[in-house]
């Protein structure tokens, strides 16, 4: 009988669950931290639509409790808008340990443009991550209530993302990407001092293009969403949707 291969040291690690407790909500490492779950339900016809693809180079991945370490959809700019995917934790292509990509699912606004981690990502990698909504929980004592946000058109939309290819010892490319998180606006302020930067619709192409260098620019992008544009409603979530049970 022949022995099934082993997987790498690397790819073994275990997925520590960073944007969530084992009690439902909230952050391990940082309360700070956002965004740390997503919803992702538009049929693939709609975000074809929306994002102006012309290719779609991976299996589209939607999902109503997106987490950290899962592959994620994404729209990269290369000649035409495709759809892809990476796993939702950027590795540095010069890291030595890949475990980093654990706790690096978010970057910060204020510094994108300066920590090594996302600098070159940042200059030359740059994506929008296709959802429906995102989750922040409202905490009402020692109880944490999961709120969904999302736009009052019910449209999807695209978060600003970087990514990343990182080489394992193998030579086998592992691609990666974070998503930044910028000051929130008056809808999420009373929750969370925290929230993903929605890429207005307008702005999209620009962000995406690798050859677009105005840094003062790009940064101006990363403001927070048009709070009279967004709604807020109670979130009834399901399980986990943990990386090692959905692939």
């Amino acid at each position: 009988m022949s022995r099934r291969a082993k997987a790498p040291e690397w790819a073994q690690a275990k997925i520590p669950d960073t944007a969530w407790d084992r009690r439902g909500g909230g952050n391990v490492d940082d309360e700070k931290t956002m965004c740390g779950r997503f919803i992702l339900l538009a049929d693939l016809s709609v975000i074809v639509e929306s994002f102006r693809i012309e290719e779609v180079a991976c299996e589209y991945r939607p999902g109503r409790n997106i987490a950290p370490g899962r592959q994620i959809s994404a729209v990269i700019r290369d000649d035409v808008n495709k759809l892809t995917d990476f796993r939702w934790g950027l590795i540095p292509s010069w890291a030595k340990d890949p475990s980093i990509g654990n706790r690096m699912f978010n970057a910060r606004a204020e510094t994108v443009s300066e920590k090594p981690s996302f600098r070159e990502a940042f200059e030359r990698r740059r994506c929008l991550i296709v959802a429906d909504g995102f989750y922040e929980w409202q905490k009402l004592g020692r109880i944490k209530k999961p709120l969904r946000f999302s736009l009052k058109s019910g449209q999807p939309f695209g978060l600003a993302g970087l990514y990343e290819t990182w080489i394992s010892p193998e030579k086998k490319p592992v691609h990666t990407c974070t998503i930044i998180t910028t000051a929130p606006n008056d809808i999420i302020r009373p929750i969370h001092d925290r929230m993903p930067v929605m890429v207005r619709k307008e702005l999209e192409d620009f962000w995406m293009d690798p050859h677009a260098c105005n840094q003062k620019e790009l940064l101006s992008i990363l403001k927070p969403y048009p709070t009279e544009e967004m709604e807020a409603s109670e979130a009834n979530l399901p399980g986990q949707e943990h990386p090692h049970l959905i692939m």
